[in-house]
């Protein structure tokens, strides 16, 4: 038995290795490499969609920060969708200066309906094809002054889809919305940028995203309605090898949850998400990987199979043998399947504590907190991935269907930097 724990942790050692090891190389190419330069010579036409369910209190500050950019205004329509709403979100976004779109629907609820219906209503009075592209956003989300201008670049170079960096307004408000914080700074810096410098395919994180027009006319609307639009969007692209790109210096900030209540709630609906995702894209990425020998199919296959499913498979066996050994009396078996246990966590954690270290290191400055505060969440980030776990595991057999977020954090981005730094 203690040789089959051994040989059985060592091969999951190594198969964790191969698998992951690729990040570790995006580390070094991000910090080392440089991203292309990207400019403009046209400023083509946006529709800016934002779906909103009961957003009362923080939608006129996003339209407020999309009436400050530094792009000409004529360029640029606000369109909300007002998505089963019971208070006065239409409107408060009327008011701040949007056309409304009302959408009652309770059969079928979902951002993914909410952005289709938004197409569709867009069709229906004649303004769709007056846009080359869409920017999606939600409620809760400031942009910076400069964001569209910088979308806007890639766009005019060739990329009919784009991401961008997606920062946080209340970072330092507990160890919960730093650690969602820090996962999103992460991919960020640490993800998408080395895809954009390697020139593969870079992936749309729930908000902050520009769609060519074509592409809505070409899959026939928006028909996305996992519980993981977004990545489902993202991996349907890749999969039709449709190249997303990154816009480092288009800036957006949006609200993390700091109740672990709302957390969960959250992130186990992307899991149950990226399991769903993972049911009906896994075999076509699998076969992509070969077929069209496409390292992008490789990297989204990672991503919708995260790294913490295998460490959860070190932690069952060895957690399954500690238990056996103890119920057995077999003490040396109990001390060794103990420390593989413990080692197991001790590993992780250290790596998540080096990708919390250094993703606060490179964007300290991009990080609205205390310096104390930065320094602090960098040891709590992993005790955050680690609640993935149970919650991982409660999505494989629990139904979860899509629940609104509430939004409470009405400032804009001065008011958000300046509560900040003086926190």
């Amino acid at each position: 038995m203690r040789e089959f724990l051994g040989i059985a942790n060592l091969l999951l050692f190594i198969f964790f290795t191969v698998l992951y090891s690729y990040q570790l190389v995006y580390v070094f190419v991000s910090l080392f490499g440089e991203m292309k330069k990207f400019s403009s010579k046209k400023n083509h036409k946006y529709g800016v969609l934002i779906a909103a369910r009961n957003e009362r209190v923080v939608i006129a500050q996003l339209i407020e920060s999309i009436r400050k950019q530094k792009y000409p205004a004529e360029l640029v329509d606000i369109y909300v969708i007002a998505d089963n709403c019971t208070d006065d979100t239409a409107d408060v976004a009327r008011d701040a200066g949007a056309t409304v779109f009302c959408r009652n629907d309770l059969s079928k609820i979902g951002k993914g309906y909410a952005l289709n219906f938004g197409f569709t209503k867009l069709k229906e009075i004649g303004k769709f094809s007056e846009y080359d592209g869409f920017m999606v956003f939600d409620a809760d989300n400031l942009l910076d002054e400069n964001y569209i201008a910088e979308m806007n670049k890639l766009f005019d170079s060739g990329y009919r889809a784009v991401t961008s960096y997606r920062n946080t307004k209340n970072y330092d408000t507990n160890w919960i919305s730093a650690g969602s914080s820090l996962w999103f700074l992460r991919e960020a810096k640490f993800i998408n940028r080395p895809r954009m410098i390697l020139k593969t395919s870079c992936a749309i994180s729930g908000t902050g995203f520009l769609v060519a027009r074509e592409i809505i006319e070409e899959r026939n609307g928006w028909n996305y309605y996992l519980l993981t639009e977004d990545i489902q969007f993202s991996i349907d692209s890749v999969v039709e090898n449709e190249k997303i790109g990154y816009a480092e210096n288009a800036v957006l900030y949006d609200e993390q949850p700091y109740t672990f209540k709302v957390s969960w709630n959250q992130r186990i609906r992307w899991a149950k998400g990226f399991l769903q995702v993972t049911g009906k894209y896994g075999f076509k990425l699998f076969l992509s990987i070969f077929k069209n020998r496409s390292f992008a199919s490789y990297d989204m296959l990672m991503t919708i199979v995260p790294a913490m499913m295998v460490s959860l498979m070190g932690a069952l066996l060895n957690s399954g043998v500690l238990i056996y050994a103890l119920i057995s009396d077999m003490s040396k078996l109990a001390k060794l399947s103990g420390i593989a246990l413990f080692m197991t966590f001790f590993n992780f954690y250290m790596i998540l504590l080096f990708f919390a270290a250094i993703t606060t290191y490179t964007e300290w400055y991009k990080i609205n907190a205390p310096k104390k505060k930065k320094i602090k969440y960098i040891f709590t980030f992993p005790i955050f991935i680690f609640t993935y776990i149970p919650l991982s595991i409660a999505a494989i057999f629990k139904k979860i269907e899509w629940k609104p977020i509430d939004h409470n954090i009405a400032k804009n981005i001065d008011e958000m930097k300046s509560e900040a730094n003086q926190g």
